[in-house]
C-alpha cells in the first residue's frame, strides 16, 4: 500500500500502469479497495510461472548459483560475509541482464475495465 501511495504521488490526473507479479499481497481486499479509490491507477500482472521476467528474480537465481549453490559456510556470520562479497564484486563491473520475449501467445494483455 506504502508503494502504491509512493509511486503515484505526483501524478494525480495520468493513467498509471504498475506491473507486478501473482504474489497474493498484491492482490489482497486492502489493495482492491485502494484500486477502488484510485481508478486511473491500472495493476498488470505478469503471467505466472514467469520469474524470468522480474529482473530481481533473475539476480537472486545467479546469487544461488554463483554464491549459495554448493557453498560451505561455517556460520550466519559466514554466510553474509560471504555474500556481501560477492555483491562488491559483482558491482564493480555490473552487466545487465538481458532477455528476448519469443513466445507472442503468451505476452501480458492490457484489459479494460
Amino acid at each position: 500500500m506504502r508503494f502504491l501511495e509512493e509511486a503515484t504521488r505526483g501524478y494525480r490526473r495520468k493513467k498509471i500502469h504498475v506491473i507486478v507479479d501473482n504474489l497474493s499481497a498484491h492482490k489482497t481486499p486492502e489493495v482492491q479497495a485502494w484500486r477502488a479509490r484510485h481508478p486511473r491507477v491500472q495493476l498488470l500482472y505478469t503471467p505466472t510461472y514467469s520469474s524470468w521476467l522480474n529482473q530481481v528474480e533473475l539476480w537472486f537465481s545467479k546469487l544461488e548459483r554463483d554464491c549459495i549453490a554448493r557453498g560451505i559456510f561455517s556460520s550466519t556470520f559466514d554466510l553474509k560475509r560471504k555474500l556481501l562479497a560477492y555483491i562488491v564484486r559483482h558491482n564493480v563491473e555490473p552487466k545487465p541482464f538481458l532477455w528476448t520475449y519469443r513466445n507472442p501467445k503468451r505476452r501480458i494483455r492490457v484489459t479494460h475495465q
